[in-house]
């Protein structure tokens, strides 16, 4: 991903904080010679090695599984908050732009053996259920609704790299205040960018 310099994130924790809140991302690879992109939830987790991992599943009828061996590479994009900027809140004239948060992660892709995709999906839907008034669990659900299991694929990524691009206003440091007020006025994607810029 295009990163300018004052865009980057390097802070690890930051962004290991930002892919748990959005683990909703995008799993791409390559299948019969074109990229291949699935939305699907991505746990950061750290596996029996210490590797820091994501894991997932997709289904069966899905042909992405396919590849993974044979292109064990994989790109997982995760984004975040975003919102229009207009060059109105500037002080001196400018184009308008965009601010956005988006994180993509690199990593070996591995197929897990049914155990182990089990015990990710516990882990997955009990992170989800948590708080919930009637949470439920893989463990109470019924041997036929768990039959389901066999139609899905299970993996792992051990993460490579990380490139995490947090663009907000960088170099207009003095229009910060308008914009941010700007923002708080608008949709929620917009208050969220303002609330990363005032973290800033």
């Amino acid at each position: 991903m295009y990163t300018p310099e004052h865009y980057k994130n390097d802070n690890i924790d930051e962004i290991k904080a930002f892919l748990k809140a959005n683990s909703f991302g995008i799993l791409v690879n390559e299948v019969n010679g074109k990229p291949w992109a699935t939305h699907i939830p991505l746990v950061l987790e750290t596996d029996g090695n210490g590797n820091d991992v994501l894991t997932g599943h997709l289904a069966k009828a899905n042909p992405q599984w396919h590849s993974f061996k044979q292109n064990q590479e994989v790109l997982c994009i995760f984004n975040g908050p975003h919102s229009y900027i207009s060059s109105s809140w500037y002080k001196d004239e400018e184009v308008p732009t965009w601010n956005y948060i988006a994180v993509h992660v690199y990593g070996t892709i591995e197929i897990l053996e049914e155990a182990a995709v089990l015990s990710s999906l516990d882990r997955l839907v009990n992170k989800y259920e948590k708080g919930k008034i009637n949470p439920i669990s893989v463990a109470n659900l019924s041997a036929k609704t768990m039959r389901q299991v066999k139609g899905v694929v299970g993996f792992k990524i051990v993460i490579t790299e990380i490139q995490a691009t947090y663009k907000l206003s960088q170099g207009r440091e003095h229009d910060h205040p308008k914009i941010i007020d700007e923002l708080n006025q608008r949709d929620a994607g917009a208050i969220a960018i303002a609330q990363e810029m005032d973290k800033k």
